[in-house]
């Protein structure tokens, strides 16, 4: 990311395994984006993941025994068109009903990241096409 816009916010999100996190935000169309010479002496502890849509997700590891199985007090919120597309690559890790609309105004799911980080994939109900 050269040159950011002004006011963008970056959830920077705590994880016990970064490799099964970076496969699961793979899967929502996240990639890294800070692939560097893989001989780097520093440890792979931080890693910047975008989707090429404006998304972008920092993993950094947690601290040894922050994240309590079942007491993830994160929470994430994915703008995405193609909901219903999502929710059938994840269908056996829903939360609930598949995307259904909410009184809120959204169309939306809801899954959990490998440490139990909530993420809600959804889109403007009146934006979506019928």
């Amino acid at each position: 990311m050269s040159n950011p816009p002004p006011g963008l916010l970056i959830a920077i999100l705590p994880c016990n395994d970064l490799d099964a996190s970076e496969g699961f935000y793979r899967r929502l169309g996240f990639v890294r984006s800070d692939v560097g010479p893989a001989s780097s002496p520093q440890p792979d502890s931080y890693r910047l993941l975008s989707n090429g849509g404006g998304g972008f997700l920092h993993l950094t590891d947690a601290v040894e025994g922050w994240l309590v199985p079942g007491r993830n007090p994160f929470g994430l919120y994915l703008h995405a068109e193609n909901v219903d597309e999502l929710c059938a690559a994840f269908r056996t890790e829903l939360i609930g009903a598949g995307p259904e609309d909410k009184p809120w105004g959204m169309y939306e799911f809801a899954i959990s990241d490998p440490d139990g980080t909530l993420v809600r994939v959804g889109w403007p109900t009146r934006r979506r096409p019928r």
